[in-house]
């Protein structure tokens, strides 16, 4: 194995070739089967029994991306005016890297969203909103690593393994990976080639948060995996783009706040060419 590359975040080198008491249960939409277990979170070295996190794990199971119908909440408006741009192929890979601020905080491997193994070769990246007012990117890792994100299991179209996981959640601080790209997730389109084929990446929307600021961390993110997995910028797509054959409406408004009214429009073509912009900067 080669050595890291100098000034590489440590989570980074896993991209590669990564590496109750409570009695809570609702389904929403037939669709999420959402269950917690009396257990604990060490965070920032700070013990926090599950009772106390318990209504932002539940806003967890509410989110966009976890439902079937339309987005039926007001309109999302953020920042959109230019920003300095950089030389093209004047930025190492380890600035944008620093610039990321990514974290690893992988599900344990055989557990949950990583229960079973299905080895994956990325050739897109799908692109999802939370739609999710009350959690941050540590707040989904908690409750990806606890599964707490259920889907019942369809044998003929529907989640395969009863858990919900992505690859990355990025929020206005930083972005956590959950599992490799070397993996599947299970976030898109059930069976379909979103799943089979795509890194997932999840933009938070949590109160107070600067959007603008996640949605260009994002951007910074997919431009590196971009350049690490020779994925064109053609294969950038919206979590509308892959239609979840069964389901009504099939192609999600998601991320519902980068689409015009349901669709691919000025908005996330805005938002390529932020990708774009980055993918260029790179050396």
């Amino acid at each position: 194995m080669n050595a890291p590359k100098p000034g590489v975040p440590a989570a980074f080198r896993f991209i590669p070739a990564l590496a109750s008491r409570s009695r809570y249960k609702t389904r929403l939409s037939g669709e999420i089967d959402f269950r917690l277990q009396g257990i604990y979170a060490n965070q920032n070295a700070v013990q926090f029994p599950l009772r106390l996190i318990t209504p932002v794990l539940v806003a967890l199971a509410c989110s966009q991306c976890m439902q079937t119908g339309p987005y039926s909440g007001a309109p999302v408006h953020f920042d959109t005016s230019p920003v300095a741009s950089r030389p093209p192929g004047s930025v190492p890979v380890s600035q944008l890297y620093r610039e990321v601020n990514l974290k690893a905080d992988m599900v344990k491997r055989g557990t949950h969203g990583r229960k079973v193994y299905r080895p994956m070769t990325p050739r897109y990246i799908t692109i999802h909103a939370t739609e999710n007012p009350s959690a941050n990117a540590a707040q989904h890792a908690l409750a990806l690593k606890h599964g707490a994100l259920r889907s019942p299991k369809h044998p003929n179209g529907g989640n395969r393994i009863g858990y919900l996981i992505w690859h990355f959640t990025v929020d206005d601080h930083q972005a956590i990976q959950h599992m490799p790209i070397s993996e599947q997730g299970e976030h898109a389109d059930f069976d379909g080639p979103g799943n089979r084929l795509s890194i997932g990446i999840e933009m938070c929307e949590n109160r107070g948060s600067n959007l603008r600021t996640t949605i260009e961390r994002t951007a910074k993110l997919t431009a590196i995996l971009m350049k690490k997995n020779h994925i064109p910028l053609s294969n950038v797509v919206p979590h509308y783009h892959w239609p979840r054959h069964g389901k009504h409406p099939p192609n999600k408004n998601c991320p519902h706040f980068l689409l015009d009214n349901g669709r691919p429009g000025a908005k996330w073509r805005w938002f390529l060419s932020r990708v774009d912009d980055y993918y260029r900067q790179l050396e």
